[in-house]
């Protein structure tokens, strides 16, 4: 557990070392696999908590199944989505594989989700996240892909909004938008 650790907090540190590592090591897929499952799940129970909160208990137990497995569906959609547009424009150097298990440890940062639930600066901690496991993201598909900054850029940039798309498509046909929740609870 101690060296699970130890490679979290360097990939959250944006250690590219580390994702040169990850990328080469095979052993780690399943272990990248579980971080994006315990953060994911620990970011859908920030909003469960704050649904409760809100006094909507069946849109916030919806939400919490439903973000859980977007979570992890997400990681799969980026993470090849990536490899599709770094190897197909870039001429990037990586298999998919490479790439689940940077993303996957670029996403720790994402476990600030669980704070979600705090009045009026849940969702800035959550957001902070966010962009945090993006900007991870950025580094470990630099160093998976052998890409410069520009090429790692327009990549990162275009995985991420065919699952940001996706992600809209999905809350919207469950009725909730973590924006519309968002403006609810800092109303309450």
């Amino acid at each position: 557990m101690n060296a699970l650790l130890k490679r979290i907090t360097r990939a959250a540190m944006l250690d590219k070392e580390f994702y040169k590592e990850a990328e080469a090591d095979t052993s780690l897929t399943q272990e990248a696999l579980m971080i994006v499952v315990v953060v994911s799940v620990a970011s859908a129970i920030g909003s469960f908590i704050a649904g409760l909160w809100v006094g909507t208990p069946g849109k916030a137990f919806l939400a919490l199944i439903v973000n859980s497995a977007l979570g992890v569906a997400n990681y799969y959609i980026w993470s090849y989505v990536t490899h599709f547009i770094g190897t197909n424009m870039f001429n990037g150097d990586a298999t998919p594989d490479e790439l689940l298990r940077v993303l996957g440890y670029a996403s720790a940062p994402r476990l600030l989700g669980l704070l979600g639930f705090i009045p009026c600066i849940g969702w800035l901690i959550a957001l902070a996240g966010a962009i945090w496991a993006l900007i991870a993201g950025f580094y470990g598909v630099r160093e998976a892909l052998d890409l410069d900054t520009t090429e790692t850029l327009i990549t990162v940039v275009l995985g991420w909004l065919a699952v940001l798309i996706i992600s809209m498509i999905v809350n919207g046909i469950f009725g909730f938008s973590g924006l519309r929740q968002a403006t609810n609870y800092i109303g309450r």
